[in-house]
Order: C-alpha cells, then sequence, then structure tokens
C-alpha cells in the first residue's frame, strides 16, 4: 500500500523521540515532519536533539537531518502531511488544545498524545481494543467544528493501561466489574527526561504523582461509557480507587488490582481462560502494531515483572499474573504494561493504524 506522510509535533521530547524510533521502517507511515516549540525550530533533528536522545538506537539516517520546524507552522505541516502525531510535554494544556484544533481545522487527522483534549465531549478517548466504535463520534466532531478532513482522537494516560482492558475482557464475557482497588508501580520514563532527580528516585519509592491518581480513576469511565446525543457519558457501574506510585525502574507501569464483581464471579480458571483467549477488533484486522494477544496471563507466581515481561509482543501486550482470592473483594492480580510502548508512542501508532483501515484516514 501507498505509505502516509506523517508529522510527528513535540518530535524532540521523550515521546516524540520514541515516535521517531518506532516508525522506522514502519509499513504504512513514513515520517517527513518534525515540529517542536520555536527553541528547537530552525535546525535539523540531529542538532535539535544533540544530548538529548534518549532512545537506546541511533537516529534513524533519513530523520537526522530533516529541519524541525516551529509547531505553529500549520500551512508548512498541512502541505506535507496526511496526518500528524501530537506529542506534547508542555504544561500549557489549553495551548496544546488550542494548537491541535488547529491543525484539525486545517484538514488533518490529529492522533494525540497529549492529555488536553481528553475530556473534550467529542473527541474519543481510544484504547483500540476496548472501544473502537468511540470512533463513531468523529462524525459529530467534525460537524461541531464544521471541519471537512480534520479530526482528533487521542489515547489515555499510560497508568490504566495495564489493567482495564483485563477488566473489560471480564465485561465482554458477562461478569461485571464493579469496583476496583488499585496500586500502580510507574516507571521513572513516565516522567519524561529529565524527570525525577536521581537522588529521589535511587533507594526509594515516591508515593505521589501529581494528577495520576485522578487520570487513572477517572480516564476509564469515559473509555468504558457511551455516546449519546453527540456526547461522552460516562460509565457510572463502576467504582475505581488508585494510589499512584513513582518506583527506581526505567520502564514499565506495574499495578497490583483487587476487583469485587457486580453479580455473579466467574472461577479463577475461567477468569484466566477469558484473558488467554480474549480478542478484538485490532487483532482481527491485523494492525501492524497490535499485539498478537493482547492480555498475556503468566502462570508464574513471581510474574509479571518489568525487566523480564514489559516487552512482551513488541511492548504492545499486557501481562498479567498472579490472579487468587481477595478476602475483602472477590480477586487480585497484578498487570503490567510498556509505558512508552503501550502507554505512549506505541499506542498512538496503534490508534493510527486503526483509524487508517476503518477509512478515517485516507
Amino acid at each position: 500500500m501507498k505509505k502516509f506522510k506523517v508529522g510527528i509535533l513535540g518530535a524532540t521530547g521523550m515521546v516524540g523521540q520514541n515516535y521517531i524510533k518506532l516508525l522506522d521502517k514502519h509499513l504504512w507511515f513514513d515520517v517527513v515532519y518534525l515540529a517542536a516549540s520555536v527553541n528547537s525550530a530552525g535546525v535539523t533533528y540531529k542538532e535539535a536533539v544533540k544530548g538529548r536522545w534518549q532512545m537506546n538506537t541511533e537516529i534513524p539516517e533519513k530523520i537526522k537531518n530533516i529541519i524541525v520546524e516551529d509547531v505553529a507552522n500549520i500551512e508548512k505541516a498541512s502541505k506535507k502531511c496526511d496526518f500528524v502525531f501530537s506529542a506534547f510535554e508542555i504544561s500549557d494544556k489549553n495551548l496544546v488544545k488550542e494548537i491541535e484544533e488547529k491543525y484539525a481545522e486545517a484538514g488533518m487527522p490529529v492522533v494525540s498524545n497529549a492529555s488536553a483534549n481528553r475530556w473534550t465531549n467529542d473527541v474519543p478517548m481510544l484504547i483500540p481494543e476496548i472501544n473502537s466504535d468511540h470512533l463513531d463520534i468523529l462524525a459529530s466532531q467534525k460537524k461541531n467544528h464544521n471541519w471537512s478532513k480534520g479530526f482528533i482522537v487521542v489515547k489515555p494516560n499510560c497508568s490504566l493501561q495495564s489493567y482495564l482492558t483485563p477488566i473489560h475482557a471480564l465485561n465482554m464475557a458477562g461478569y461485571q466489574v464493579k469496583k476496583i482497588m488499585i496500586t500502580t508501580l510507574q516507571a521513572v520514563s513516565g516522567a519524561g527526561y529529565p524527570g525525577v532527580p536521581s537522588l529521589d528516585m535511587i533507594d526509594n519509592v515516591v508515593p505521589y504523582i501529581g494528577g495520576e491518581e485522578e487520570k487513572t480513576e477517572n480516564e476509564p469511565l469515559k473509555i468504558l461509557g457511551n455516546i449519546k446525543n453527540g456526547k461522552f457519558i460516562k460509565n457510572t457501574d463502576i467504582k475505581i480507587s488508585a494510589t499512584c506510585t513513582r518506583v527506581p525502574v526505567t520502564d514499565g507501569h506495574l499495578a497490583t488490582v483487587n476487583i469485587l464483581f457486580k453479580d455473579k464471579k466467574p472461577t479463577k480458571e475461567a477468569v484466566i481462560n477469558i484473558w488467554n483467549n480474549f480478542k478484538s477488533i485490532p487483532q482481527d484486522l491485523k494492525l501492524p502494531f497490535a499485539p498478537i494477544n493482547p492480555i498475556i496471563y503468566t502462570e508464574e507466581e513471581n510474574r509479571p515483572q518489568p525487566k523480564k515481561d514489559r516487552s512482551n509482543d513488541k511492548g504492545m501486550a499486557v501481562t498479567v499474573g498472579r490472579l487468587r482470592d481477595c478476602k475483602v473483594f472477590d480477586y487480585k492480580f497484578v498487570a503490567l504494561s510498556h509505558n512508552t510502548i503501550r502507554g505512549a508512542a506505541g499506542g498512538g501508532i496503534l490508534n493510527a493504524e486503526l483509524l487508517v483501515k476503518k477509512g478515517y484516514i485516507k
């Protein structure tokens, strides 16, 4: 198939760098445009990230000499790109929201990792294995803004990637989860670069990550919700209580999860069978970045572990283990996902692949 020409907004940051690494040699997408803040604009990419390239591979040759553009130069991007990945890592969420909307207004689909539009009423917050049907709202979004070709799709926060797909799989099998208690143990890469100072992180666990618990508790309610009259209605059947911590791990967000079912409780064997056999739209469509098995259950009693399991199936699978009875709720288990692949750039790429296959990006 003809490759789509794509741009990366926020290309010099950690998420942008991951996009560049993961999109190298992608079957469908060819990176032709890079943009960042005005401070990084006007020089080649290799100059812009000199001393700041954090990937474990070299900058791809075809990327090194691309001139980084000012992210505000939307007209130039529109002439070169079929769509853009938004990888902004700045504190001004209103500015991010405004710029993403301007790109969509200029006719470019925006596949975003930023949090600015996650709670916009007509913007889908997408995990393709869970709520691909939420793309139906794009017709209303385009109508609301009078956009012809452009639109915005976002992915959720990385902290909930590890546990939400296993919960969804149980819901789809007829075992409605009513309450969740979750503690996340999140890798330092989730804080970006330079992130948490080493003296705060070495030999330590930080029991607070600003805004993370709110995202972990609330974003699933939109993802598991429904569309009504062109707006999202949150799921009110499930309650989530989260504690989010930062741990001295490079990559991989781990979560310990306690669940209570609404009505009937499946056997442990049934739960494991549901997880091991769960497939969804990305697997049916054979999307390039889709994991073959979205959920992998490990029988070893001391797994999953970030160091050993975070890269399962291209870093796109959720690895689950230690399912056991809970004396307060019904069951408890441990779940793991790769925060900079599944939880960031890889998740954005999968969203874009779904949009292509469903005909939203042409």
